[in-house]
């Protein structure tokens, strides 16, 4: 009855399999086993670290700190909006907008100000677990990169337990951040190399080789893509990956053949895989943000028009070839960091200015940062009289002569050998007022496409960047960037700059509003400038063009810098002479601050002098021929100062030159690759340079001290780290362990 109701065919099919599996059974006659290693230390420190970091993680329910600058970002990814962000790559924003997507976030909640209270529909949990697990997974990482530096597993755990009790790496940690994300990678990339680099020793070309070369240029690549910081720890990987490559090169039982293949291996893992990963975060970056924002006014109008909404909406359906009798708006290209137009309008500049100078008494032109309709203006033929489009067009090519008419006054645009307003080395730019003073007229512009394919190309909408060359006095028409007086309606000055010295960006401009014009009473004309037209226009940009922009965008844009309560120089990090207030009670004296252990920060400062000074002395003995450890050691010993003390050097120094405010936490990865130093330097001591075993056994015991003294400073600042309990005024004023700490105590 079983077989009737299954089915015949199934029942001969499960008896074959069955008797299949018994006689390869029998013929095998071995029991199916898996053997599994687990590191029982290693997986309770993971344990502990992601305890400490997810524990209470939705306390407190409000903004803290740059949670308002990361929750913008946020919202404008689920909203799909255009945003450019120019502190740093988009891929740590992404995460934690994938976060929230999980959560279900709908993007509505006004991030306007430190410590405001989260709304229902704002999942918190969500927001904050992505670097609240990575800043955990940085314990058993640190664990794994103290063991490939050949140093014991004693070591390891204490490297381990130094980044799970150190409290400024907690804090960051436990809130809708960036630094343990990056912190994440960053470690991640370090382990990949130095397991590629133990795996080369002994199997090269192997599975696992591939894997961890691979996942070196990933970790990097994803570094890089969080912040712009991660390019710091690249370099040193790559730095690192050159000598040791070098080092191969040399080694004469290669083959030439095997050499390259190594070669190209490392070329392709660790350049070629970070560039292809690179691009790729921006080309989810921009598939996800296809909504014109507030954002997108700094970008380009080719850029703008591809957006959805905003100027796509405005220029739909515009011509592409400008044409003699076209009426368009010409935007410049630099102004910054809003838009503005070529601008004019009835009002003359005043007969002597402020200083006593003449003018021309011509009337204003000026860049102008809004849309109006005295932006527009007609490209006429000096040949003909005629305002509107020849049917069929002529297109205006490379090198062509214009004149460019007023819309609305109908007056040429002009320049002349009168100094301009504000910049009197340059010349007055107007429109040409018939005075009858014999004035001669010149209004010949000659337009050149800067971004032309050929001598040939035509004057396109959007896409084509000209020049506008003055016949007359060689003069290209520029925007300078002052500020007009009350009499140019505060708007911006527009000069004519001689050629001889030199071509700027100003200089240029992009038609941006395109109609072909068809009226030719003036009545008519600015009733058809408010009028769209029907020719259809391609203004997609291609993603190179549009990362290249982008890219261009993040790395010259610079934000309005101001003094922050908070900022610190970087020679205040290493001594932690700052602190930064991250969040208050509104009601006790609960507070959440940036405060590393001291203890841990005063050891990894030891650390790293000692280690500095140790190796110029080894390096001094060597010198003399004097060996003071094997030449493996030696290599080790080279290896993992390169990695800790040259990781701590290239994410700090490089902070000395940059012209920004900085905070605390911007050290946060130069203190992670000192912390690695410490068990590093503890075990040189105890193998290498202690000799009897007594004075061991007592190096042994002032190490337990001292983390027994670390451990005490990590729980007497937790109310600090984690905001909880509120502690009272007399308790705050204990914790306030230097001066310059400014720990909040409410009155």
């Amino acid at each position: 009855r079983g077989l009737h109701c299954w089915g015949a065919e199934e029942n001969v099919l499960a008896l074959l399999t069955f008797f299949f599996f018994v006689q390869m059974l029998g013929i095998l006659k071995l029991p199916l086993t898996v053997t599994l290693k687990i590191n029982l230390v290693l997986m309770v420190l993971t344990v502990l670290g992601l305890v400490s970091r997810l524990q209470d993680l939705t306390y407190p329910r409000a903004v803290v700190f740059d949670e308002v600058y990361y929750g913008q970002f946020v919202s404008l990814y689920m909203k799909r909006i255009f945003f450019l962000d120019d502190s740093g790559p988009p891929l740590g924003q992404m995460l934690l907008a994938f976060g929230a997507y999980l959560g279900g976030f709908d993007g509505n909640f006004l991030w306007n100000r430190i410590g405001a209270e989260y709304t229902p529909n704002v999942p918190v949990l969500c927001l904050r677990l992505l670097p609240a697990v990575t800043g955990a997974l940085c314990i058993p990482l640190a664990y794994q990169i103290t063991v490939e530096l050949q140093c014991s597993h004693a070591s390891a755990v204490g490297a381990a337990v130094l980044i799970l009790f150190e409290n400024s790496l907690i804090t960051q940690s436990r809130l809708m951040l960036l630094e343990p994300i990056l912190i994440f990678f960053i470690l991640l990339a370090v382990l990949s190399y130095l397991r590629f680099y133990n795996e080369q020793k002994c199997s090269p070309f192997s599975l696992n080789w591939w894997l961890w070369l691979f996942l070196t240029g990933a970790a990097c690549a994803c570094a890089i893509g969080v912040k712009y910081m991660g390019l710091f720890t690249y370099l040193l990987i790559l730095t690192i990956a050159a000598v040791h490559t070098w080092q191969l090169i040399g080694d004469q039982t290669l083959s030439n053949a095997v050499v390259l293949y190594h070669v190209v291996a490392r070329g392709v893992a660790l350049l070629l895989v970070p560039v292809l990963l690179y691009l790729s975060f921006f080309s989810v970056h921009l598939t996800l943000l296809y909504r014109s924002g507030p954002h997108d006014q700094i970008m380009s109008s080719a850029f703008q028009a591809s957006l959805e909404g905003g100027l796509a909406r405005i220029t739909q359906g515009q011509p592409l070839e400008v044409a003699f009798g076209s009426q368009i708006t010409l935007r410049n290209v630099l102004s910054k960091p809003v838009p503005c137009w070529l601008h004019s309008h009835k009002e003359t500049y005043p007969v002597r200015y402020e200083n006593g100078r003449g003018s021309s008494h011509q009337q204003q032109v000026t860049c102008y940062p809004f849309k109006d309709v005295n932006n527009w203006w007609i490209v006429k033929d000096p040949g003909k009289q005629q305002l509107v489009v020849s049917n069929p067009p002529h297109p205006v090519r490379h090198g062509d002569v214009v004149q460019l008419l007023h819309g609305i006054t109908t007056r040429y645009l002009n320049t002349h050998d009168v100094a301009a307003p504000l910049s009197p080395h340059t010349q007055e730019v107007s429109c040409y007022i018939d005075y009858n003073i014999s004035m001669p007229v010149q209004n010949l512009w000659r337009v050149e496409i800067v971004n032309r394919q050929s001598e040939t190309d035509v004057w396109k909408t959007i896409l084509s960047e000209v020049r506008f060359v003055h016949v007359n006095t060689s003069a290209v028409l520029k925007l300078s960037g002052a500020s007009l007086p009350d009499w140019g309606y505060r708007q911006l000055e527009v000069v004519g700059e001689k050629i001889s010295k030199g071509y700027h960006q100003s200089m240029s401009w992009n038609v941006e509003e395109h109609r072909y014009g068809k009226s030719l009473e003036q009545k008519e004309r600015e009733q058809e400038l408010h009028m769209p037209t029907q020719v259809d226009i391609n203004k997609n940009l291609s993603f190179m063009a549009k990362f290249m922009e982008l890219q261009w965008k993040m790395l010259t844009l610079k934000s309005e810098e101001t003094e922050h309560k908070y900022s610190s120089a970087p020679l205040a990090w290493v001594t932690m002479d700052t602190s930064i207030a991250y969040w208050l009670h509104p009601n006790t004296n609960a507070q959440i601050h940036l405060i590393g252990n001291i203890v841990t920060w005063f050891s990894a400062n030891v650390a790293t002098l000692g280690y500095t000074v140790l190796f110029l002395w080894y390096l001094l003995r060597r010198r003399r021929r004097l060996q003071d450890m094997s030449e493996d050691c030696w290599l080790q010993w080279v290896l993992g100062g390169s990695v800790c003390c040259g990781g701590w050097a290239v994410n700090y120094l490089p902070f000395f030159l940059m012209e920004k405010t900085l905070f605390l936490y911007h050290y946060l990865p130069a203190i992670t690759f000192q912390i690695l130093l410490i068990p590093f330097m503890l075990q040189h001591v105890h193998d290498q340079i202690l000799s009897s075993s007594v004075h061991r056994s007592t190096f042994s015991a002032l190490v337990l001290a001292w983390i027994s003294s670390l451990y005490l400073v990590y729980h007497s600042f937790c109310p600090l780290t984690y905001g909880r309990p509120s502690l009272s005024a007399s308790e705050l004023e204990s914790l306030r362990w230097k001066e310059s700490w400014d720990i909040l105590i409410r009155k």
